[in-house]
């Protein structure tokens, strides 16, 4: 069985992973989010991801020969990367230009092999289409608190799922992390996607 490190703190990432059978160890990684500045929103998924997984690789609790995952979310909408809100303020501003259009999810993935060194990245992107909400439900949303600490104002397990209409791509990459990706990127380093199931 290989190990892999979770670099992040998103309970969704988790979740995600545990529902496919892997059971992560999670060491959030503590990078700035707002370090990064002028990259286009893809790119700016993919550095962060990278930084991510690097930030963590070298401590002393990683555990030996573990896979270290990092990942960053950024959605995209006209051509702008809209992280995390932070704010109501923000997070209703978003809300008002977000609906009844579509955007486009990007979440950048760097895995580090800690046995090796060796590193590989990818981004996944999936279209989000999102409803026509009305004044109403924006202000009940915004008032769970919910949108303010995730990329782009909405998630699509939770509260929010009920405010897009449609996805098209990766479904778990709008979660935070694309399983078709990552067993990709597992294998590219040689190892087996299989290999990271817990014991059942």
């Amino acid at each position: 069985m290989t190990t892999l490190v979770l670099a992040s703190q998103s309970p969704a990432r988790l979740q995600t992973l545990r529902n496919a059978g892997i059971e992560p160890v999670v060491i959030v990684s503590g990078v700035d989010e707002d370090q990064l500045s002028g990259l286009a929103p893809a790119d700016l998924a993919l550095e962060l991801a990278r930084l991510k997984a690097a930030a963590v690789a070298g401590r002393d609790e990683v555990p030996s020969g573990a896979l270290v995952l990092g990942c960053d979310s950024v959605l995209e909408l006209d051509g702008e990367p809209l992280g995390k809100p932070g704010t109501p303020d923000e997070a209703t501003r978003r809300w008002q230009a977000m609906r009844g259009r579509t955007g486009v999810l990007h979440t950048g993935h760097s895995l580090i092999d800690t046995a090796t060194g060796t590193t590989t990245s990818r981004t996944a992107s999936t279209t989000v289409e999102f409803a026509d909400v009305t004044d109403e439900e924006i202000s009940a949303y915004v008032a769970t608190g919910e949108p303010l600490h995730v990329a782009g104002a909405f998630t699509v397990d939770g509260l929010g799922g009920g405010f897009v209409t449609r996805t098209d791509g990766d479904h778990h990459n709008v979660v935070g992390v694309s399983l078709p990706l990552l067993r990709v990127l597992v294998r590219e380093l040689g190892h087996e996607w299989t290999a990271l199931w817990a014991s059942r």
